[in-house]
């Protein structure tokens, strides 16, 4: 079993700043990637940002240059910065790991429960 604890969210006013952190525990072999997903009332779940083994990251187009993932192998955790905040990002943001199980050698794919932030205009 592969256990993910999400912490960080908040209110806050619109230009200011969170930074959320996920972090795996349990049967862990090795992570390929760690990553942040959002979704909005009334919206599908999106992509935020996600960085694989190797360090490589993606972000939604509509955080670039805004928010920036990063990630410390050592303690299973990533990190989401989020900067100049807009009342559009307001979301329930959820961390998804994906990682071979240290019981199986299977791929594993799990979701945190979710964190919410609130931007205020």
């Amino acid at each position: 079993q592969v256990q993910l604890v999400e912490s960080g969210g908040g209110l806050v006013q619109a230009g200011g700043s969170l930074r959320l952190s996920c972090a795996a525990s349990g049967a862990i072999f090795s992570i390929n990637a760690m990553g942040w997903y959002r979704q909005a009332p009334g919206k599908q779940r999106e992509l935020v940002a996600r960085i694989i083994s190797g360090g490589g990251t993606n972000y939604a187009d509509s955080v670039k240059g805004r928010f920036t993932i990063s990630r410390d192998n050592a303690k299973n955790t990533v990190y989401l910065q989020l900067n100049s905040l807009k009342p559009e990002d307001t979301a329930v943001y959820y961390c998804n790991v994906d990682a071979v199980s240290g019981v199986d050698l299977g791929s594993v794919e799990v979701w945190g429960q979710g964190t919410l932030v609130t931007v205020s205009s």
